[in-house]
């Protein structure tokens, strides 16, 4: 498994946060709105909006770009449509990626997504080319110093989590989607604010990058998806120590 990969993307998203707002908050105000729109803009009954409302407020997202945001989800205001698609693909040294947008326009989406990947040696492929690699699963990140082991074991297990898994880093809590809600609602009962909660794609096998030039056209690429407007998250399966991912920015 991609361990390291895991914490230093969480690490990476932070830095991002920090660095561009507007895009920050583009990207949660669609969140928002598709958590509103699934389950309800009350939070007390939604945990997935809850969990997308804590982030916001780490983000210094203002209260009223919150308050459209969920009410666009529930149709109290009118906005423009977005669907959610999953877009499929292989990066720089055959690393699979899964892509995740929220668009207005298919088709444009479709065209940059393909136009991005080219440009930095990847290439965009059909529906369940790469899926087959990764677990589709609500993931939890806590920090080591947030919780002793067999009391997070305990508390997850019981709200449904399928396993707990222990890395140098801090502690990864797996769930079925369908238990996402009631597992975030028992950690923040318990009082455990989780440095990542997100219903992800993780990695069932992991891609080595120690090319240094691979691995700068690979981190390239993250950064040109991220820039996208249409893209909200992007999943990959390279393991890249930090070594080889200091070169690849030097």
């Amino acid at each position: 498994m991609a361990g390291h990969n895991k914490w230093s993307k969480v690490k990476r998203a932070k830095a991002i946060t920090d660095g561009r707002k507007g895009k920050v908050f583009s990207r949660l105000s669609r969140d928002i709105s598709f958590a509103a729109k699934a389950g309800r803009g009350d939070p007390e009954g939604n945990a997935r909006l809850r969990t997308l409302l804590l982030k916001a407020r780490d983000a210094n997202m203002p209260v009223d770009n919150v308050d459209r945001a969920i009410k666009k989800g529930t149709g109290e205001l009118p906005g423009v449509t977005f669907e959610e698609i999953t877009y499929e693909g292989y990066g720089p040294g055959g690393v699979a990626m899964v892509v995740k947008a929220t668009t207005d326009n298919k088709n444009r989406a479709a065209m940059e997504l393909r136009s991005v990947f080219a440009k930095f040696g990847g290439n965009l492929a059909g529906s369940g080319a790469v899926a087959f690699q990764f677990l589709h699963a609500g993931q939890f990140l806590l920090a080591r110093e947030k919780t002793p082991e067999d009391a997070l074991m305990e508390l997850a297990l019981a709200a449904g989590a399928d396993d707990v898994l222990a890395t140098e880093d801090g502690f990864e809590v797996r769930c079925n989607v369908h238990a996402f809600d009631k597992v975030a609602h028992a950690l923040e009962h318990a009082g455990l604010k989780p440095d990542s909660a997100e219903i992800a794609y993780i990695p069932t096998s992991s891609v080595p990058v120690t090319d240094v030039e691979i691995a700068r056209a690979l981190l390239k690429l993250h950064d040109a998806l991220d820039e996208l407007d249409d893209v909200q998250h992007v999943f990959s399966n390279e393991e890249m120590d930090q070594a080889t991912s200091d070169a690849a920015h030097g």
